[in-house]
Protein backbone atom coordinates (compact mmCIF):
# COMPACT_ATOMS: atom_id res chain seq x y z
CA UNK A 1 0.00 0.00 0.00
CA UNK A 2 2.78 2.43 0.95
CA UNK A 3 4.61 1.61 -2.29
CA UNK A 4 1.48 2.44 -4.31
CA UNK A 5 1.16 5.86 -2.58
CA UNK A 6 4.85 6.68 -3.25
CA UNK A 7 4.51 5.71 -6.93
CA UNK A 8 1.35 7.81 -7.36
CA UNK A 9 2.99 10.85 -5.71
CA UNK A 10 6.12 10.40 -7.86
CA UNK A 11 4.03 10.19 -11.05
CA UNK A 12 2.18 13.37 -10.10
CA UNK A 13 5.47 15.23 -9.51
CA UNK A 14 7.19 13.98 -12.68
CA UNK A 15 5.70 16.63 -15.06
CA UNK A 16 6.66 19.39 -12.61
CA UNK A 17 10.26 18.16 -12.28
CA UNK A 18 10.57 17.78 -16.07
CA UNK A 19 9.33 21.34 -16.64
CA UNK A 20 11.82 22.70 -14.09
CA UNK A 21 14.71 21.13 -16.03
CA UNK A 22 13.83 22.96 -19.27
CA UNK A 23 15.39 26.35 -19.90
CA UNK A 24 13.04 29.12 -20.88
CA UNK A 25 14.30 31.39 -23.63
CA UNK A 26 13.70 35.09 -23.06
CA UNK A 27 11.22 36.61 -25.49
CA UNK A 28 12.71 38.40 -28.46
CA UNK A 29 12.45 42.16 -28.19
CA UNK A 30 11.01 44.04 -31.15
CA UNK A 31 13.38 46.47 -32.83
CA UNK A 32 12.52 50.02 -33.77
CA UNK A 33 11.67 48.87 -37.30
CA UNK A 34 9.24 46.29 -35.94
CA UNK A 35 11.53 43.34 -36.67
CA UNK A 36 12.30 40.83 -33.98
CA UNK A 37 15.81 40.78 -32.59
CA UNK A 38 17.31 37.45 -31.66
CA UNK A 39 18.08 36.96 -27.98
CA UNK A 40 21.71 37.70 -27.18
CA UNK A 41 23.63 34.52 -26.37
CA UNK A 42 25.17 34.42 -22.90
CA UNK A 43 28.59 36.03 -22.62
CA UNK A 44 31.43 33.60 -23.12
CA UNK A 45 33.94 33.87 -20.30
CA UNK A 46 37.55 34.66 -21.20
CA UNK A 47 39.53 31.51 -21.83
CA UNK A 48 41.26 30.32 -18.70
CA UNK A 49 44.96 29.65 -18.71
CA UNK A 50 45.56 25.94 -19.05
CA UNK A 51 48.33 24.23 -17.08
CA UNK A 52 51.26 23.37 -19.28
CA UNK A 53 53.43 20.33 -18.79
CA UNK A 54 56.55 20.90 -16.73
CA UNK A 55 59.53 22.19 -18.64
CA UNK A 56 63.20 22.33 -17.73
CA UNK A 57 64.69 25.81 -18.02
CA UNK A 58 68.14 26.63 -16.61
CA UNK A 59 68.29 23.21 -14.93
CA UNK A 60 65.03 24.00 -13.06
CA UNK A 61 61.73 22.14 -13.55
CA UNK A 62 59.04 24.79 -14.16
CA UNK A 63 55.26 24.43 -14.36
CA UNK A 64 53.43 27.39 -15.88
CA UNK A 65 50.11 28.56 -17.35
CA UNK A 66 50.04 30.66 -20.49
CA UNK A 67 46.81 32.49 -21.29
CA UNK A 68 45.31 32.47 -24.75
CA UNK A 69 47.04 35.42 -26.44
CA UNK A 70 43.70 36.64 -27.81
CA UNK A 71 42.61 37.40 -24.22
CA UNK A 72 45.57 39.80 -23.74
CA UNK A 73 45.34 43.43 -24.89
CA UNK A 74 46.97 43.73 -28.31
CA UNK A 75 49.78 46.05 -27.18
CA UNK A 76 50.98 43.37 -24.69
CA UNK A 77 50.53 40.17 -26.73
CA UNK A 78 54.11 40.06 -27.98
CA UNK A 79 55.33 39.73 -24.37
CA UNK A 80 53.32 36.60 -23.50
CA UNK A 81 55.31 33.40 -23.82
CA UNK A 82 58.47 31.60 -22.78
CA UNK A 83 61.74 33.46 -23.23
CA UNK A 84 64.98 31.56 -22.64
CA UNK A 85 68.50 30.75 -23.86
CA UNK A 86 69.89 33.81 -22.12
CA UNK A 87 72.94 34.39 -19.95
CA UNK A 88 73.72 37.58 -18.05
CA UNK A 89 77.40 36.63 -17.95
CA UNK A 90 79.42 33.40 -18.18
CA UNK A 91 77.81 31.78 -15.11
CA UNK A 92 74.02 31.96 -14.76
CA UNK A 93 71.42 30.90 -17.29
CA UNK A 94 68.20 32.94 -17.28
CA UNK A 95 64.65 32.49 -18.59
CA UNK A 96 61.42 34.44 -18.29
CA UNK A 97 57.85 33.21 -18.65
CA UNK A 98 55.21 35.90 -19.12
CA UNK A 99 51.99 34.03 -18.37
CA UNK A 100 49.51 36.90 -18.72
CA UNK A 101 49.31 40.69 -19.02
CA UNK A 102 46.17 42.49 -17.81
CA UNK A 103 44.75 45.68 -19.38
CA UNK A 104 46.38 47.79 -16.63
CA UNK A 105 49.82 46.43 -17.64
CA UNK A 106 50.29 44.11 -14.67
CA UNK A 107 51.98 40.90 -15.76
CA UNK A 108 52.07 37.47 -14.15
CA UNK A 109 55.64 36.26 -14.55
CA UNK A 110 58.02 33.46 -13.65
CA UNK A 111 61.72 34.28 -13.63
CA UNK A 112 64.07 31.29 -13.75
CA UNK A 113 67.80 31.18 -13.26
CA UNK A 114 70.33 28.45 -12.79
CA UNK A 115 73.63 27.05 -13.90
CA UNK A 116 74.63 27.65 -17.51
CA UNK A 117 75.68 24.02 -17.95
CA UNK A 118 74.63 20.84 -16.20
CA UNK A 119 77.98 20.57 -14.38
CA UNK A 120 78.14 24.21 -13.23
CA UNK A 121 78.18 24.81 -9.47
CA UNK A 122 75.72 27.76 -9.52
CA UNK A 123 72.46 27.47 -7.59
CA UNK A 124 69.20 28.25 -9.29
CA UNK A 125 65.62 29.17 -8.47
CA UNK A 126 62.15 29.63 -9.91
CA UNK A 127 60.62 32.94 -8.82
CA UNK A 128 56.91 33.71 -9.27
CA UNK A 129 55.80 37.32 -9.23
CA UNK A 130 54.25 40.32 -10.88
CA UNK A 131 55.76 42.85 -13.22
CA UNK A 132 54.44 46.05 -14.79
CA UNK A 133 54.50 47.07 -18.43
CA UNK A 134 55.04 50.79 -18.90
CA UNK A 135 56.26 52.49 -22.06
CA UNK A 136 56.52 49.13 -23.82
CA UNK A 137 58.91 47.73 -21.19
CA UNK A 138 58.22 44.94 -18.68
CA UNK A 139 59.81 45.75 -15.31
CA UNK A 140 60.05 43.93 -12.00
CA UNK A 141 62.28 43.68 -8.94
CA UNK A 142 63.12 40.57 -6.94
CA UNK A 143 63.48 40.24 -3.17
CA UNK A 144 67.24 40.97 -3.12
CA UNK A 145 66.67 44.34 -4.82
CA UNK A 146 67.77 43.28 -8.30
CA UNK A 147 65.92 45.25 -10.97
CA UNK A 148 64.92 43.78 -14.32
CA UNK A 149 63.61 45.41 -17.51
CA UNK A 150 62.64 43.64 -20.74
CA UNK A 151 61.92 45.31 -24.07
CA UNK A 152 60.55 43.37 -27.08
CA UNK A 153 62.69 43.20 -30.20
CA UNK A 154 61.73 41.83 -33.59
CA UNK A 155 61.78 38.18 -32.47
CA UNK A 156 63.25 38.29 -28.97
CA UNK A 157 63.39 40.24 -25.70
CA UNK A 158 66.31 42.38 -24.66
CA UNK A 159 66.79 42.10 -20.93
CA UNK A 160 68.55 44.51 -18.62
CA UNK A 161 69.49 43.52 -15.05
CA UNK A 162 70.93 45.72 -12.33
CA UNK A 163 72.03 43.71 -9.29
CA UNK A 164 72.08 45.04 -5.69
CA UNK A 165 75.76 46.05 -6.08
CA UNK A 166 74.78 48.35 -8.97
CA UNK A 167 76.40 46.16 -11.63
CA UNK A 168 74.53 46.21 -14.94
CA UNK A 169 74.08 43.29 -17.35
CA UNK A 170 72.31 42.85 -20.67
CA UNK A 171 71.10 39.65 -22.37
CA UNK A 172 68.95 38.56 -25.29
CA UNK A 173 66.10 36.18 -24.49
CA UNK A 174 64.86 34.02 -27.38
CA UNK A 175 61.21 33.05 -27.68
CA UNK A 176 60.90 29.34 -26.93
CA UNK A 177 58.09 27.32 -28.49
Amino acid sequence: MLTRIVVICWLNLLPTVAAMGQAVSPPAAPSAAGQELQPTPPAVPAPEAQPQPGRVLCDQNVTYRLVDPSSVPEQYRQLVGIWSDAAWDTRPCAALIVQDVKPDGSASIIYVYGPLGSGAPAQGAVLHGTGMVRGGELRFQNSDGSQFAFRPGIADLTGHWINPKGESFQATFKQTP
